[in-house]
């Protein structure tokens, strides 16, 4: 994420970072596909027959990079991957983003022997029908085991808004509480709506591209310090650095909103790894999410975003940091340079260096991203 404006479509990256828009993918009705939202399912009774219903089997191709391990050790692994998928039907563009982004991550997938990739994808209306083509073709001969999940935004929507209807008017665009809103909150409330079942998930943006193993992406949450519930990378632009002025003019002192590798950055939701059960669990967190608290630290340090769970982490960040693991940078390397040229050139580039081979890229602002 990173800056002004709101939208829908492929991948929440493109509403992140200034004027774009947000969104994902999906849909169902190839092997063991499985519609999760509507004609009268829920979540439990999808994730029984989830449970039940082994996952589409892999076509047998040689297994590469990550995978190798694992099927050697002969451990199998649920890994459950969100995105989200909405208003494709109205930009050919966002549909070719999201296209590319599937592509890449799945002629880079190696899974173990024994592991499935659980696909949920968030979608509506004619979306659905885009989603269902767009995966029938990409999953075809995929090298692994792998499952559709599909939720409805709409119902999703109404789930989350009694959660986080109160930070709304903190994170959102525009100075109303907007029911549609809620969406850009999911990956805070996720293990609340998420059956039990699921206790690990990553959400993604689709203006990304993968340049390695999903699977080593999901190893990242066995690198969870104790006490940590949410893996995220750091915002790449002085996005907070502005956002938090009066704050940082108040207390000259701080590190709030200052570059890495000492700084507090903030953080950027493109690429996050939410271990559900540890959310369930911490009393710290879930209080952190009553009305009261939010109100409380919106007032310590005067923020006012735009950019949804984004600047929900990033304001939590700031207080308690315990909460987070931080992802190194070559797991989110965002391009987006907006904020070079709107006031910030001096500083911009101690925010957006970023040393080491690049496993994810982040399109954000509609930025292209290098071709292979």
């Amino acid at each position: 994420m990173a800056a002004m404006g709101r939208g829908w479509g492929w991948g929440r990256g493109w509403a992140r970072s200034q004027p774009c828009a947000l969104a994902l993918a999906a849909a169902l009705a190839v092997c063991a596909f499985y519609y999760l939202g509507g004609g009268g399912e829920t979540f439990s009774s999808a994730t029984r027959r989830l449970r039940a219903t082994p996952p589409s089997p892999a076509h047998r191709h040689p297994q590469r990079g990550g995978g190798e391990a694992a099927a050697a050790a002969g451990v199998g692994r649920d890994l459950h991957l969100l995105m989200m998928f909405t208003k494709a039907e109205r930009s050919p563009a966002l549909r070719a983003k999201g296209q590319a982004a599937l592509r890449s991550l799945l002629r880079h997938g190696r899974l173990g022997s024994g592991d499935a990739l659980h696909l949920h994808l968030v979608t509506e209306g004619a979306s659905r029908d885009i989603g269902l083509g767009l995966l029938r073709d990409l999953l075809r001969g995929a090298a692994f085991r792998h499952q559709v999940i599909v939720h409805d935004v709409n119902e999703l929507t109404e789930k989350l808004f009694p959660i986080v209807k109160a930070m709304q008017k903190h994170f959102s665009a525009g100075s109303g509480t907007y029911y549609s809103d809620s969406i850009f909150f999911l990956s805070v409330a996720m293990h609340r709506i998420m059956p039990k079942e699921i206790t690990q998930i990553i959400q993604v943006d689709l203006d990304l591209k993968y340049k390695t193993n999903i699977r080593d992406l999901f190893d990242e949450f066995d690198n969870f310090p104790e006490g940590a519930v949410i893996g995220i990378a750091r915002e790449m632009q002085p996005v907070y650095r502005h956002t938090f002025w009066q704050y940082r003019r108040e207390n000259p002192q701080t590190k709030v909103g200052d570059p890495p590798p000492d700084g507090l950055p903030g953080f950027n939701s493109g690429v996050l790894l939410l271990n559900l059960e540890a959310m369930r669990q911490s009393k710290l967190y879930n209080q952190l999410l009553e009305p009261a608290m939010v109100q409380k630290l919106t007032e310590k340090y005067h923020f006012k975003g735009h950019l949804g769970d984004q600047d929900f982490f990033t304001m939590v960040g700031m207080e308690h940091p315990e909460l987070f693991h931080v992802l190194d940078c070559t797991w989110n390397r965002q391009l987006c340079t907006w904020w070079k040229d709107h006031g910030y050139s001096d500083v911009f580039d101690q925010y957006f260096q970023c040393e080491g081979e690049v496993k994810i890229y982040h399109g954000n602002c509609n930025t292209p991203i290098p071709e292979d």
